[in-house]
C-alpha cells in the first residue's frame, strides 16, 4: 500500500488512503474544520474546498494545502 506525502500549513502529514476530503485532511493534522477550510495550492492556483467540504480528493505525493480559520477570535 503506498503512502501519500503531503503538507498542511508547511507540516509534513502522510496517508495511506487513496482518497481524504477536506475534513478529513484538516483532522488529521490536528486542525478543527468547524472553524476552519481547506484550500490547495497547485502551483500559482488555489483550489478552496470551503463549499465542498466532504469531496474526495485523489491523493498523490507532495500535495499542498493550507486552513483557512472562519472561527470567531476571542478579543483579549
Amino acid at each position: 500500500m503506498p503512502t501519500f506525502n503531503y503538507e498542511v500549513d508547511d507540516e509534513p502529514q502522510s496517508t495511506n488512503e487513496h482518497t481524504l476530503t477536506p475534513n478529513q485532511i484538516l483532522q488529521k493534522a490536528k486542525i478543527d474544520p468547524t472553524e476552519n477550510y481547506l484550500v490547495q495550492i497547485v502551483g500559482a492556483k488555489k483550489e478552496s474546498y470551503q463549499n465542498s467540504p466532504d469531496k474526495e480528493i485523489p491523493m498523490h505525493e507532495h500535495m499542498k494545502f493550507v486552513s483557512v480559520f472562519t472561527g470567531q477570535v476571542g478579543v483579549s
